[in-house]
This record gives C-alpha cells, structure tokens and sequence, in this order.
C-alpha cells in the first residue's frame, strides 16, 4: 500500500464503526461506477477497465475533475488510489478491520502541490469535512440491508 505523506500540507485521517458484514463494506466501497448513487459529493465517476491495481478512473468532486490511479486492492482489506487534479497530488487509503461483528473503516489522505501549500488551512478544512461526509454516507449505504 502506498503510504500518504504524512508532512504534506494537508493531511487527513478518520474513522467510522460500520454494523455490516466485512463484504459488503468492501463490496460497496469498491464498487467506483456506483459512487455517485449513495455518495452525494462524487459525479461521474468512471473506472477504465478492472478492479485491480494499475487501473484508472475518473470523476467530479468539489466541482473539481480528477484523474485517479488504483494503487492497492487488497479484497476486503486495502483500497487505494492516488490522484491529480488542478495541480494537486493526493494519496488516498482504506482499511477495513473487522471487530466484534461491525466493520471498522479508516480512510486517510495526504494532498500536495502549490494549491495545497497556499490554501493550506481551507483545504485541511475542507477534505476533513469531505472526510466525514463520505463515511457517514458509507456507514448509511452500507446498513441499508
């Protein structure tokens, strides 16, 4: 897996306790086409070919248009991707654990670039908010069934 950068200017880290199995987390998560349909924030998404590592997709957040490449597709495990868009590098990681019949769900991000360094304070703002938003909307999706 592809570690983010943990002294870049903007760097993100939470985590949500999720009441559903360890595949359907995955299953849901993983599932890049679909995003749009519980994931609020996302347009468009579009993965180009398979789920593997290597592969690419594109989609819209924040009105911004980004070009993302899988770099880690551990099932049920690992999922991750970097990104570029605007003058911006991003790493971005998932880890599920399962504990005690619920799916714990980290996900962590690291941004660079001049943006990043020049708006450092309303990007950090800003991807925590986005951050926040994403899980709740995973643990919603998720729990439907």
């Amino acid at each position: 897996m592809e570690i983010i950068n943990e002294t870049a200017p903007v760097v993100c880290r939470k985590t949500i306790r999720i009441n559903a199995d360890l595949q359907t987390v995955w299953s849901v998560l993983t599932d890049i086409d679909r995003w749009d349909n519980w994931q609020t924030d996302i347009k468009k998404p579009k993965l180009n070919g398979n789920l593997q590592v290597g592969s690419t997709f594109d989609w819209k957040t924040g009105g911004a248009k980004i070009h993302s490449t899988l770099h880690t597709v551990e099932p049920q495990s690992h999922f991750g991707w970097t990104g570029k868009s605007l003058g911006l590098f991003a790493i971005h990681n998932w880890t599920l654990t399962e504990k005690d019949g619920d799916v714990h769900v980290l996900v962590e991000e690291s941004m660079e670039g001049s943006l990043a360094v020049l708006f450092k304070k309303t990007f950090n703002k800003n991807l925590e908010n986005g951050m926040i938003r994403w899980l709740e909307m995973l643990k919603v999706e998720c729990e439907k069934s």
